[in-house]
């Protein structure tokens, strides 16, 4: 899947009457359509131009075609008024979101030039060239009706942020695509108690269309037990390459970081894994123990190459940090940690796996005397965002069903602890009494992603074609 593209369908819709009326219409309408095509280019998408139907035996045909593609996503590019009679049975067929593109030539009509032609069909040639909008109440209404699902594009042709809105409807369906294509694993249990976090598994496939494969210990043992020497300095060689080693670090810690790094390596590579969500404790002085003091470097390397690995077994987040990490936005595991009243800032971070191409500068690797909550020590990460726009994901199950919780703030510089985690200041909008009682009110687990940049719009578009809810807390 990673490297299939994906095919998003592009249609003019326009009316057969006008182009015998109105010489040189229908070529100007074309000509429009296919500077849309062009920038709607993107090398992970394949756009399929039709070109313009005009009529609702050519809807019915085109539909058929599009479905032969696969599309995943249809832009309807309103041309001139058109009949709602086109449109309907192409949206009825497909049955894949529709995104109709009310997007005039230019920012206004030039009223001087059409009023000096002179002839009244060459000036309603012009008008109706200019006439978008007179459609989309028409086809909104229709679809309404139909019980279809849609959404609406207005601007013009020359408007830069409409083109940086499509490019973020291109992200959306790239990101919700290789959702239904990731393969998660789940490695041991849940963290016994913690009964926010437990998950539906059901419903995170049915909703994301993730296969979820269920992983033994003892095969992540077995391809440990065959790690090989070379295997274990050739790890410690990409330990040294991705992270500033403290001197505190014991030799032994990092040769056995090292063999169960590249244990996850094989276990990861066998089961063709994009994400994974784990936790275990086992029994004082078992094998299990001490693969599980000393994943947490390793699973780090695999977060920080877009494979995210989640502590605590947490499955929906590692599902919003998946997310994160397709929108080319890191995502990294966190959790609040406290709240600073006097600078207006929250404090988040978590001990385990980070994403360490989001760090404000290298990732450090420190040895823990005790891994808090859970058994034994040995090698952690600690790190902070880096500093500027961030957003925090949070993939949630409610009483209704699976939803996204979104929030858009700022990582800034200040003091944080050097305990051995990721931990950052991050600054909302609202002050933090409000924001964080907003935030937890929602039902959240007490886990959340981290994303680099304010991604609340390509977010909204990713819960719109998965068809579930979004809430933005600001």
């Amino acid at each position: 899947m990673e490297n299939r593209k994906i095919n998003i369908g592009l249609v003019g819709v326009g009316l057969n009457t006008y182009w015998s009326q109105f010489d040189g219409l229908y070529e100007r309408l074309c000509f429009s359509l296919k500077k849309i095509e062009k920038h709607l280019y993107h090398p992970d998408i394949e756009i399929i131009n039709i070109g313009i139907i005009d009529k609702p035996e050519n809807a019915k045909n085109s539909a058929d075609f599009f479905i032969s593609k696969n599309i995943e996503l249809l832009f309807v590019y309103i041309s001139t008024y058109a009949l709602s009679s086109t449109i309907l049975p192409l949206a009825q067929r497909l049955k894949v979101p529709i995104i109709l593109l009310n997007l005039q030539p230019s920012a206004h009509i030039d009223y001087n030039y059409i009023n000096s032609l002179g002839d009244r069909g060459k000036m309603t040639g012009e008008w109706l060239a200019n006439c978008q909008a007179c459609s989309l109440p028409e086809y909104a209404c229709v679809l309404n009706r139909s019980g279809i699902t849609y959404t609406i594009v207005t601007g013009h042709l020359k408007d830069n942020m409409v083109w940086a809105e499509l490019s973020e409807w291109l992200e959306a369906v790239i990101a919700t695509a290789k959702m239904r294509n990731n393969r998660m694993g789940i490695l041991g249990h849940y963290y016994c108690g913690m009964l926010d976090v437990y998950s539906d598994l059901t419903l995170q496939s049915s909703t994301f269309g993730t296969h979820i494969e269920l992983l033994e210990m003892c095969e992540l043992k077995s391809y440990r037990d065959m790690v090989t020497k070379q295997e274990i300095e050739n790890k410690i060689k990409e330990f040294h390459d991705n992270f500033e080693i403290v001197p505190e670090c014991e030799n032994m810690e990092l040769i056995r970081a090292a063999q169960t790094s590249v244990a996850l390596d094989k276990l990861i590579a066998t089961h063709q894994l994009g994400s994974m969500a784990y936790y275990y404790e086992s029994y004082p002085g078992n094998d299990y123990e001490n693969i599980v003091t000393s994943i947490i470097t390793g699973n780090t390397l695999l977060t920080g190459k877009n494979i995210p690995i989640a502590g605590e077994c947490e499955v929906k987040n590692v599902q919003a940090m998946k997310i994160l990490s397709l929108l080319n936005a890191g995502g990294s595991f966190s959790e609040f940690y406290a709240m600073d009243f006097k600078d207006n800032v929250l404090l988040l971070g978590h001990d385990g796996p980070a994403h360490f191409s989001m760090a404000e500068g290298k990732v450090k690797l420190v040895p823990l005397p005790v891994y808090h909550g859970k058994p034994g020590k040995g090698l952690s990460i600690q790190m902070t965002i880096k500093y500027g726009p961030v957003t925090l994901l949070s993939v949630c199950e409610g009483k209704d069903g699976l939803f996204l919780l979104v929030a858009e703030g700022e990582s800034v510089p200040g003091p944080t602890l050097q305990i051995g985690n990721t931990n950052s200041r991050y600054r909302f909008a609202n002050n933090i009494k409000d924001f964080i009682n907003n935030w937890s009110k929602k039902g959240p687990s007490h886990h959340c992603a981290i994303g680099i940049g304010h991604l609340a719009g390509k977010l909204e578009k990713l819960a719109f074609l998965l068809n579930i809810p979004i809430v933005k807390i600001v």
